[in-house]
């Protein structure tokens, strides 16, 4: 029979806008309780972050089901592979805003995601040291599954009480991010300018020293000391150097891919304010201020340019055609 439902076939990188939301979210509630903020904006992005999350897992399951093969290809794809850890990220984030809310559904979730995160990361990992991989395809995405799967399980395991755990958990993403790091930025020195369609990806660059600080913030007690202001500093680099960076980077226009640059940018913005709250009058009291506001501006711009996007039917995605006796048509559009 005809087909009765178009189904949009969402990548997994889509789920960073998750992270981004929630992100942005934190700050506002470390805002509220520094700067005595509307309570009521982090709130709000909270649930919008979930409602988010909530749509993408039932699109992203649903590829699964009625679109495996698409779902495969990804799995298979160089750099779109590491973009599917970010389902497990993104869990945990949320499962840290509904803490408020529900104690047991944060903890339920949370370990949903934490154990999704790890075997994900364990098994890319596991194929990325077996080596024959193209040098063009090493990017910033290699971060996701072992640096911001680590960090992110850190600091919400903290949140939840298990500080053990949490710290276990920030050595895997310290350790891993420095190696990464170092064989990523080999790569941008000595091979092959990214292409355009990938340079995007560059602004999950900013995310392991920021996510990192606030890993490491989660992790200890006591006043900040020089390696979370170190950390700190390091991602201000990293995001001087996107600034620098943004004409090369935007050469062929806005696609959501820019929402890369939304967790770091909000993770930079929120550990400086972290630091506000334990007590630290140094440089970082001048910076939280100004990086709040541009952590809002950037998740700001980048969202209504996906609304826009949306609106003008101009967001490119594959669809799956659903008909009525053969859920298994599948169609691209």
């Amino acid at each position: 029979m005809a087909a009765s439902l178009k189904l949009p076939l969402v990548p997994a990188s889509f789920f960073g806008m998750v992270l981004g939301l929630s992100g942005l979210a934190n700050a506002w509630r470390v805002g509220a309780r520094i700067w005595q903020l509307p309570a009521a904006v982090g709130e709000v992005l909270t649930f919008v972050s979930l409602a988010v999350w909530l749509a993408l897992i039932v699109l992203y399951g649903l590829k699964w089901m009625v679109a495996r093969e698409e779902a495969v290809k990804e799995v298979a794809h160089a750099v779109q592979c590491c973009f599917i850890g970010l389902v497990g990220v993104a869990t945990m984030l949320v499962a840290a805003g509904l803490l408020p809310y529900s104690r047991i559904g944060a903890e339920t979730i949370f370990l949903v995601g934490a154990v999704y995160t790890l075997a994900f990361s364990v098994w890319r990992t596991g194929g990325l040291w077996q080596g024959e991989r193209d040098i063009a395809a090493t990017t910033a995405v290699l971060y996701l599954p072992s640096v911001a799967g680590s960090f992110v399980t850190a600091i919400v395991g903290a949140a939840l009480g298990f500080p053990e755990w949490a710290q276990l958990f920030f050595g895997a993403g310290f350790f891993a991010w420095l190696a990464i790091e170092s064989a990523l930025l080999h790569r941008l020195l000595t091979g092959p300018a990214l292409a355009p369609s990938l340079r995007p990806t560059l602004g999950i660059q900013l995310a392991p020293p920021a996510v990192g600080a606030l890993a490491y913030i989660s992790v200890t007690q006591g006043p900040p000391d020089v390696l979370v202001h170190a950390m700190i500093g390091y991602g201000l680099l990293q995001a001087l150097i996107m600034l620098r960076l943004l004409p090369w980077i935007a050469k062929e226009g806005f696609t959501p891919a820019y929402w890369a640059f939304t967790f770091g940018a909000t993770a930079l913005a929120t550990a400086p304010m972290r630091l506000v709250e334990r007590g630290d009058a140094g440089p970082v009291t001048q910076l939280a201020p100004i990086l709040f506001v541009a952590a809002n501006i950037v998740v700001g711009l980048v969202a209504l340019a996906t609304i826009w996007l949306i609106a003008n039917r101009k967001l490119v995605i594959g669809w799956v055609a659903l008909a009525d006796h053969d859920a298994g048509a599948v169609g691209r559009g």
